[in-house]
This record gives C-alpha cells, sequence and structure tokens, in this order.
C-alpha cells in the first residue's frame, strides 16, 4: 500500500519514502514511526502506543519517541509550529493530520519480452509526403494514437512498458499509430508543419487505414492536435482522450501553468546541444530505470535530428488552441497526474474545465510519460469507453471562413469554389468559403490574390462553429469574417486574433493593424497576411 500526501510517497511493501519519485534517506525506526502515523491517522496515537508497536515493547525513554518524532518532521517538511503533518495533542499523543490519498502499490512488474507485431508499417500520402503508419489490434472500434514529442514506430515497441501501453491499448479496438511528418519512419519535408497541416496528416492515415470514425488519443505535444481535430472533423472522432496535455505551452498572465518563454528557450538549447536524452527521460518519467532510459535515447536520436528538435521546440511555443476548446462536441476524457513536471495539472484541470462535458481523472504521481505505470493510465480508459457509446454526428463543426469583398467579390467566390472547399451563403447571401482551418484558408486567400493582381477585392478570414452541412451559415462568426473582408483594402488579407493564434508556427506572417470594430464582436486587435514570395509557402512566424 502507498500513501501520498503533499509530494510525498510512502511506499509500505518496499520500505520507501520518496519525493517526486526520488527515494528520501532516512532511519528505519523513523519509517516506522510514520508508517504507523499515517495508517492510524484517524485517531490520536499515545506515545505509549508508538513505543511499543515501533520498538516491540523494548524499553526505550519518552526522549527516543520525540526525537523520532523531530526526525519525522524535517524529512516531512514541518517547521514544528504549524504542523501540517504530524500535530502534537497536548497530553495525549500524535497525529497524522495531512490530507492522504491511499493507493494500492502499482509498481509494475516488467512484463514478459514483447517482439514487434508481425504488422508492416504502410505509408499514406498527402501534400507529397509519405506519413508513416501502423495497425495492430483489431475490434469494431479504431484508436487513433497521437503521439507526443517524437515517435518512431519500430522502436516503440522495443521498451516492455511502452510495448504494454500500446498493446493494452490495442485491446480496446485496431489501433492506428503514425509518426508526424519530419519525424519517425515519415518523410521530412522542408521546415516543419504546423498543427493543421498534421490535422490533415491524421485525415489522410485514417483514410488509408479504412477509419471512418475513431476514438483520438492525444498524449502531450499531441494533446493539441487532437483536441483542435476533434472540434474542426466531430464526424471522424468517436471520442477524445488527452493524457499530460495542454491548450498553450508558454506563460501568459492568463495562462500560468506554461514555462515562461525564457525556461522554455534554456531548455531547449540544454537539449539540443547537450543531446542528453536519456537525462531527459529521467525528467519526464522519473520511474524509468537505465534500460528505459537507454531505449528513449535511441529512439529519440532515430526519431529526429538536433535541428529537427529545435524547431519542434519552437513550434510548440507557439500552440495555443484555447479558443478551440469550446467547440469540442465529442464526449472527453482528461488523465493527468498530479505531480506532472511537464506539463504541470493546472494545464489537465483547464482543458477539463473548458472543453463542455469533459471528465478529469486526476492520477498520483509524477511520470508524464505514458509508460509510466500503463495500466494505471488506461484503466480509466477503459472504463470511460466502456460505456461511452458512439455519439449522434454533431451538427456544428469549427471551421474557417473565408469570405470576399468588393466588386469582384462574386467571381472570387466561384473561382475560390471551384475546388474541394464548400461554397455557403448567410442569410444576406453573403458568399462564404468554408475550409477545416485558418491556415488552409489563409494560403488559398493568399495564393489567389497573388495570381490575379488585377482583382480588386479584400478578404477576412475568422474561425466559427457553422454547420457542417448546409448552404446556409449565419452568426457571431461569419458576421465577423464579413466585417474583416469589408475592412480590408483591395488584394489584402484580413485576419482576426483568434486565427494568429491557431495559425501559430504555420509559417504564415500576420501583421499587426491595430484595433479595429469588427462587427459584433465590437473593438479587435486585426491582423494582415503578408505575401512572403511563393503564395503562401511557409516562412517566419510574424
Amino acid at each position: 500500500m502507498v500513501f501520498l500526501f503533499g509530494d510525498l510517497e510512502l511506499d509500505l511493501p518496499l520500505f520507501e519514502l520518496r519525493r517526486r519519485g526520488v527515494p528520501v534517506s532516512l532511519e528505519p525506526q523513523v519509517f516506522s514511526v510514520l508508517a504507523y502515523l499515517i495508517s492510524h491517522r484517524d485517531r490520536v496515537v499515545s506515545k505509549e502506543e508508538l513505543m511499543d508497536e515501533v520498538w516491540g515493547g523494548r524499553f526505550v525513554s519518552e526522549t527516543a519517541v520525540t526525537s523520532r518524532i523531530k526526525q519525522a518532521r524535517r524529512v516531512v517538511g514541518d517547521d514544528g509550529k504549524s504542523q501540517r503533518v504530524i500535530r502534537t495533542v497536548h497530553a495525549r499523543g500524535y497525529r497524522f493530520v495531512a490530507d492522504t490519498v491511499v493507493r494500492e502499490n502499482r509498481v509494475p512488474a516488467p512484463p514478459p519480452a514483447v517482439t514487434r507485431p508481425p504488422v508492416p508499417v504502410r505509408y499514406a500520402v498527402t501534400d507529397g509526403l509519405h506519413i508513416a503508419y501502423q495497425v495492430t489490434g483489431q475490434g469494431d472500434r479504431d484508436v487513433v494514437l497521437v503521439p507526443g514529442f517524437v515517435s518512431h514506430l519500430e522502436l516503440d515497441w522495443d521498451d516492455p512498458r511502452h510495448a504494454r501501453f500500446l498493446d493494452r491499448l490495442a485491446s480496446f479496438g485496431r489501433l492506428i499509430r503514425f509518426d508526424k511528418r519530419g519525424t519517425g519512419m515519415s518523410d521530412r519535408p522542408e521546415g516543419l508543419p504546423d498543427l493543421e497541416t498534421r490535422m490533415h496528416d491524421v485525415l489522410a492515415v485514417m483514410d488509408a487505414a479504412g477509419s471512418q470514425s475513431a476514438v483520438l488519443f492525444g498524449y502531450s505535444e499531441g494533446g493539441p492536435m487532437a483536441t483542435l481535430f476533434a472540434a474542426a472533423h466531430p464526424d471522424r472522432v468517436e471520442a477524445l482522450v488527452l493524457y499530460g496535455a495542454y491548450a498553450k505551452r508558454v506563460w501568459s498572465p492568463d495562462y500560468p501553468w506554461a514555462q515562461t518563454r525564457e525556461e522554455r528557450e534554456r531548455f531547449t538549447e540544454e537539449l539540443v546541444t547537450g543531446w542528453d536524452w536519456e537525462s531527459d527521460m529521467r525528467w519526464r518519467c522519473p520511474s524509468a530505470d537505465d534500460d528505459m532510459c537507454r531505449w528513449w535515447g535511441q529512439r529519440a536520436r532515430a526519431a529526429a535530428t538536433p535541428s529537427t528538435v529545435r524547431r519542434l521546440m519552437r513550434m510548440n511555443d507557439l500552440v495555443d488552441v484555447r479558443e478551440a476548446l469550446p467547440a469540442v462536441r465529442v464526449p472527453t476524457l482528461v488523465v493527468h497526474r498530479t505531480g506532472d513536471p511537464v506539463s504541470v495539472l493546472g494545464n489537465g484541470r483547464y482543458l477539463a474545465q473548458h472543453i463542455p462535458g469533459a471528465r478529469l481523472v486526476e492520477l498520483p504521481g509524477d511520470d508524464h510519460f505514458v509508460s509510466g505505470d500503463p495500466d494505471e493510465i488506461l484503466d480509466p480508459v477503459e472504463a470511460f469507453l466502456a460505456e461511452t457509446p458512439a455519439p449522434a454526428p454533431s451538427a456544428l463543426a469549427l471551421a474557417a471562413l473565408l469570405v470576399p469583398a468588393g466588386p469582384d467579390a462574386g467571381r472570387v467566390a466561384v473561382d475560390l469554389g471551384a475546388g474541394a472547399v464548400r461554397r455557403a451563403r448567410t442569410g444576406s447571401g453573403r458568399q462564404v468559403l468554408v475550409y477545416d482551418g485558418p491556415a488552409t484558408a489563409i494560403r488559398a486567400g493568399m495564393r489567389y490574390l497573388a495570381e490575379n493582381p488585377r482583382r480588386r477585392t479584400g478578404m477576412g478570414v475568422h474561425v466559427a462553429e457553422v454547420p457542417r452541412r448546409g448552404e446556409r451559415v449565419d452568426g457571431y462568426g461569419v458576421a465577423a469574417a464579413v466585417a474583416l473582408a469589408e475592412l480590408a483594402p483591395p488584394a489584402e488579407l484580413w485576419a482576426s486574433a483568434t486565427v494568429r493564434d491557431l495559425v501559430a508556427g504555420s509559417g504564415l506572417l500576420l501583421q499587426p493593424r491595430g484595433e479595429q470594430n469588427v462587427s459584433v464582436l465590437g473593438s479587435m486587435p486585426v491582423y494582415r497576411a503578408v505575401d512572403q514570395g511563393g503564395a503562401g509557402r511557409p516562412a517566419s512566424t510574424g
């Protein structure tokens, strides 16, 4: 049995006290005093009882008991005055008073050696790139795993605990995994893609695997993209599971759970220049043993180069999907460890509070990576999926709205709508182009303006929830897109601050155009998309 209080774990079977996963040195009698007090925390324990139980009836003085109590207090952080953990009850004895969580000792025994499944790695093609994917398991339900920082489809199986995570997840149904473009076994494009482009990769992989809808499981860095995908494509998502995830990667006054930009830059430099992935694993997963750390280092070095890691870190620094959270309309489970050092608990609580109907499960411990006791992570996931029927398709989806304005607006809408994009109209007859993401909408608009310099049109882009089908779209978000188009001078494309946040890392340059009165939304900052040569070709982000 393990008792958890504050940042400490008292592990009775292992006779060990741990602070944030690191064993704390203390004398055996001090451990025994702590163990007895916490096991009888429902009442006051007298000095005489401690003498009998801890010293086994041997004669000891009260001074010895007092000394061990003092040492125990020093170890647990009591300052002797506040007595927040061990309280002295005058003339009666001592009582353990700290808030305590009890769980069975879940230190997993290493599972049997797992060989790689005899399943080939296949490739889906999107944007002319090959995205590696692998399908294991079977069943009526599909589960798409959106990995964290890096992954490698073949090396993923070489650590027994991580293989256990994959095997258990595959027992829920058909497990579809992929390496994000630029990492693992997938093609390396120039630069690195934004969340929206990677979202298109998921669609390509699901199509190639014959999956119409799936449970989306996103962990760590994979969480924001999985969240955005669920908001934009609710018809393809049966349920959403987020583990160790976040909505924003860099600190701001209204999001204090992230690292500051300076902390992120310092960590990036240490990781890239030191290239010490083994130490990185000990931070991400304090329970990792030497074999797991060696595996993590081998897998990470095979999955990405130092320059790729630097770009990944900088791209993640720009992630902010807070505006998309209210648009997630699928059953959602958020699982987060209370002592996660990489994505602190406030991130998980924020996600659960802002995704409608989301359920939060807080697990004890400080392992961020999924190999840290995978069964403890997947037990609530299995229960959640067992009681979650396939939802009725949502009538709404998060979409990017591109609106042309000016005397040539009608012609522009017809030209842009000639492709796969959906054409719609407002109640007043205004033509709107509906895209699944703002980066795609901006690139399409900028490409058209570059190729048709004589068109006298401005364009506006905003993000809003709209009906997934039908020709009619209306609402505040649509009105904002129309207003932005009316504000934009000819041959310019203007976007909202929401769009700016969601295209971070896309390479699109958005220049501030100050505060503008945007229809029903009132005064808000707007941005002009700048063509840097290449009609939307990725470049530096402004």
